[in-house]
């Protein structure tokens, strides 16, 4: 594809529509070089099995620094050394070294301390939709889709009330930024927000060591203290990684969602006549609406063909999970929207060993909220014309800015 026809896929207005592009590219140039918001140029891959073995293959390493070249670091964008912690979390390392941290919190999203939570996500989630009721109105970002998943997070974390809502405006920066290596332009907008946030997750850690609690920071702070591998860099690490990944995709989804069904009745009406059918419905929501859009970086460890293209070592590539799953050779009929859609294996929470750790809490936030809104009401309804909805901007995530809706 031709550089010049190429858009920037981290814009607004790409991120209402992206699905055309990647169909397009599909057909004419499944592995096409991108040029990413800070400079730096990418493979964006774009097929199903493409894409799938992107994201499992061990030639595909997460790591750079193991990766690259001296020459090739060299040519990278400058990050501040204040920053340089924060890329020392699981979804820049490869094992051992990932193998090392997920196991550190991976218990804490087990299936059955998940579901555990089933009756907190209800009580949130009627909380909230009551206050929506009374004013007849929300937005459906703010007001609902957001308070769900970020308070879970926080509390899990050991996170007082009083400061969720800093977190959010913190990490919408962060994740906002065109890329996660971001240029220098892009550091003056993003430097103040990072280091509000690492300077509270400083706090919080310090308060946990002096007074240990029943939460995941506690846990980690024990881990850290005690010699199971984890260095102050990890740690600060993790805990801003789980803040940020714990919420922001969950939002997406969530929002993202009730605008997919709100876009189709039909589904819609499906849905909230038989709540039981809640459980696919997200896997398909999943796919449809993609809320994580790609993958994170990724770097040739050697020389890669990937569909008759050769990837140089070192080279990134950039998975678009947002296109393989609306992929005509793995889904029939890709840009239909079915609740009942099986089978469904959909790549909404990555392959391999970078599987997001927390889909099986999205999966039941998501699962909860969704129903929670049908079944409380008579009718919800977009306040805004479809083509008026603000989205997000940023290289990784898709989601809106707010989604204005009444209820009754």
């Amino acid at each position: 594809m031709k550089a010049d026809l190429t858009p920037d896929i981290s814009c607004a207005e790409f991120k209402a529509d992206p699905f055309p592009f990647y169909a397009r590219l599909r057909t004419e140039e499944p592995v096409s070089r991108v040029t990413l918001p800070d400079g730096q140029q990418a493979w964006l891959v774009t097929r199903y099995d493409d894409v799938a073995m992107v994201l499992k293959d061990e030639r595909f390493a997460k790591d750079r620094l193991r990766v690259l070249s001296a020459a090739q670091l060299a040519m990278q964008p400058w990050v501040p050394a204040m920053f340089k912690p924060l890329t020392r979390n699981m979804l820049d390392v490869d094992p051992p070294d990932h193998t090392r941290l997920r196991a550190l919190v991976q218990q804490a999203f087990a299936p059955r301390l998940v579901e555990a939570m089933r009756p907190r996500l209800e009580t949130l989630a009627g909380e909230l939709l009551a206050a929506a009721l009374r004013r007849g109105r929300m937005d459906l970002v703010h007001g609902y889709a957001l308070p769900i998943p970020m308070t879970i997070i926080a509390e899990m974390l050991g996170v007082p009330a009083r400061d969720r809502n800093k977190f959010h405006r913190w990490s919408k920066v962060v994740v906002s930024a065109t890329s996660l290596k971001p240029s220098i332009r892009s550091l003056f907008k993003t430097i103040p927000a990072i280091w509000r946030f690492m300077r509270y997750i400083r706090k919080l850690v310090a308060a946990r060591r002096d007074q240990p609690r029943d939460d995941l920071t506690t846990a980690l702070v024990q881990a850290h203290t005690t010699g199971q591998n984890m260095d102050d860099d990890e740690l600060m690490s993790m805990i801003f990684l789980l803040i940020i990944a714990g919420h922001e995709t969950t939002v997406n989804l969530i929002a993202s969602g009730m605008l997919a069904l709100l876009e189709h009745p039909d589904q819609l009406e499906k849905l909230r006549d038989n709540p039981f059918l809640i459980k696919p419905a997200i896997e398909e929501l999943l796919r449809f609406t993609s809320p994580v859009e790609t993958g994170t970086e990724r770097y040739a460890r050697e020389d890669v063909e990937v569909s008759g293209v050769a990837i140089r070592q070192g080279e990134m590539v950039m998975a678009a999970i947002a296109s393989a799953n609306r992929d005509e050779r793995q889904f029939a009929g890709p840009d239909t929207l079915d609740i009942t859609r099986d089978p469904n294996r959909h790549l909404a929470f990555g392959q391999g060993i970078h599987f997001c750790l927390g889909a099986s809490l999205a999966r039941l936030e998501g699962q909860i909220a969704i129903n929670t809104l049908l079944a409380g009401t008579k009718s919800i309804r977009l306040a805004v014309d479809p083509r008026a909805i603000r989205w997000r901007s940023g290289l990784v995530l898709r989601g809106m800015e707010a989604l204005p809706v009444t209820l009754s």
